[in-house]
């Protein structure tokens, strides 16, 4: 696609809002939509220009573009914004090319991308992973499913804001490798909790048990990352409970359809469900520590 060109945004949450801001920095066009009004009027405000532009419904902010990138909530937000009247889907000529960077099933990216076909347009599920640092900082990992010439199309547009992009294989492989990505995550997790309240039960000075195991093969994105802000009781940030279990249900969704065995993935679920009955929701997954404490002072 040329240098400058007119991409449609869907959906300025936490990742859309800053993933579409680096679009306008990297000189092209951009035309936003979100479900609710008042957001994206404050993304004109913060990252627009003369070469953006907000609409009232996805078909409108479609009209015209080369690429129209999709970040929301799930599948069925996502099936909301690409098919019927205000969709995106009828509004695009023979050659544009959708990218859905949301975290759905796999399955929705094949109908989509087979939808798609059917009109011309191109198709690429595109997932991502890096947070909301990443996205703020053009620094997230895209994982692609699709056909090599729609990836070639959009790979420099998702350079603008990616430090690393890969197509993995067709339609639907990028969902799935999310899942692979998501499984990693949980164990992470899991790991980190189960080790900092193992500490903290044996009486250990865990600053300098933190200092110690983050120099060695023990340490990980989460260990180092969120280590600290775990000993603290601090999760008010980062990638919510509620959040994780949706991506955990799609992967043992898609592992139930694979008869593949998933049983971190379900020990990690447990625990984020008694996290959510805790009321912890909106707190960063990490709050799972929380459990291992509360076991300790019930055995105590």
């Amino acid at each position: 696609m040329a240098e400058s060109t007119v991409c449609a945004f869907l959906g300025l949450g936490n990742m859309g809002f800053p993933m579409a801001g680096h679009l306008v920095d990297a000189g092209h066009r951009v035309r936003v939509y979100n479900r609710t009004e008042s957001t994206a009027r404050k993304w004109l405000d913060t990252d627009g220009g003369e070469h953006a532009s907000a609409h009232a419904t996805p078909a409108d902010a479609a009209r015209g573009a080369d690429a129209v990138f999709i970040c929301v909530g799930g599948d069925d937000d996502v099936r909301s914004v690409v098919y019927g009247d205000d969709g995106v889907l009828g509004s695009l000529e023979p050659g544009a090319v959708i990218v859905d960077h949301t975290t759905a099933s796999a399955a929705l990216a094949r109908e989509l991308a087979a939808a798609c076909a059917e009109v011309g347009v191109g198709f690429v599920d595109a997932p991502i992973s890096g947070g909301q640092a990443g996205a703020e900082n053009g620094q997230l990992s895209v994982m692609c499913g699709g056909e090599q010439a729609d990836f070639d199309k959009v790979a420099p547009l998702i350079d603008a804001y990616a430090k690393a992009i890969t197509l993995i294989g067709p339609a639907g492989s990028g969902q799935t490798t999310k899942m692979v990505n998501q499984i990693l995550c949980a164990g992470a997790i899991q790991g980190a909790a189960e080790a900092l309240a193992f500490g903290e039960q044996a009486g250990l000075d865990m600053k300098l048990v933190f200092q110690a195991v983050t120099q060695g093969a023990a340490n990980s994105w989460y260990l180092s990352n969120r280590g600290e802000t775990m000993l603290d009781d601090e999760f008010d940030f980062g990638f919510a409970v509620d959040w994780m279990v949706k991506d955990l249900g799609l992967v043992r969704d898609e592992a139930a359809s694979l008869g593949a065995p998933t049983p971190l993935t379900e020990m990690t679920s447990r625990y984020l469900a008694d996290s959510q009955a805790a009321g912890d929701n909106r707190q960063d997954a990490t709050v799972i520590i929380r459990r291992y404490r509360e076991q300790r002072r019930r055995d105590e």
